[in-house]
């Protein structure tokens, strides 16, 4: 019997759980393999070659190659794992977190400051504010890390 998720219908979230978990696994051990300096100079090295190492799927190798964070975690990856793959490729959080909103660092440190996004438009999907799907970069491979 599958569980009810109220949870997903939560515009601009994807909530990280067992379903998630289970869908990241090898994702997220990939990551925090690049918790050795030997992993990460082998990853930098050759990237693919790397990944190929790992049971991942096709789809969250091509994420890791685009930095794409928000592929990433939409195939499970989760953003405290996803963060040692940032600070691999020299990113502060805050510039992942910009990544991640289709903004510059500058401009999500901003609106952060301000108060973060409003809740008008963001209750839930299908309204209109800025934090729906349509509206951000999820997935689209445009506003990857790098």
């Amino acid at each position: 019997m599958p569980l009810d998720k109220p949870y997903l219908d939560v515009p601009g979230t994807t909530i990280f759980d067992a379903e998630q978990s289970r869908k990241g696994y090898w994702l997220n051990q990939f990551c925090m393999s690049l918790m050795k300096a030997e992993n990460r100079e082998r990853f930098k090295a050759d990237q693919r070659a790397y990944l190929d190492e790992w049971p991942m799927t096709e789809e969250q190798k091509l994420a890791v190659l685009a930095a794409d964070l928000n592929r990433c975690i939409a195939l499970g990856g989760n953003i405290y794992f996803l963060a040692k793959l940032g600070a691999t490729h020299g990113k502060s959080f805050q510039q992942m977190a910009g990544s991640m909103t289709g903004r510059t660092e500058e401009e999500y440190r901003n609106m952060m400051i301000a108060g973060g996004r409003s809740v008008q438009g963001n209750r839930y999907t299908g309204e209109d504010g800025d934090a729906q799907p349509a509206h951000q970069p999820q997935g689209s491979g445009k506003y990857g890390l790098l």
